[in-house]
């Protein structure tokens, strides 16, 4: 089984971390997590991962809350394509909302 990790800046205040197992050309468990620095202490925003046998989507609140999302694929193939591509579009939409929350919780 191959192990692949790496991070990618994402602005100039977060970062997308990417982990997954491979087996042959198949992924078989993975997450993909969008992470913003507020005042030098990393918060999780958006994570995707296959925990719990199945792939979903956490969005974390400031707070701590988390809501999950089931996945419409049963392919971690396509789960983990669609996680990558989803923070790449949409993380300039996910920092604002967390931010907006920092903001009233603060």
């Amino acid at each position: 089984m191959k192990v692949v990790e790496y991070v990618t800046p994402l602005g100039f205040d977060g970062r997308r971390r990417t982990r997954h197992l491979k087996e042959h050309n198949n992924i078989v468990e993975f997450v993909v997590q969008y992470e913003l620095n507020i005042k030098n202490k990393w918060y999780q925003v958006v994570r995707y991962d296959t925990a719990h046998g199945f792939a979903h989507k956490d969005i974390l609140s400031y707070k701590g809350d988390i809501r999950k999302e089931k996945l419409p694929f049963n392919d971690f193939n396509l789960a983990l394509t669609f996680a990558e591509k989803d923070l790449k579009n949409n993380w300039q939409k996910y920092r604002k909302y967390f931010l907006k929350e920092v903001g009233d919780n603060d």
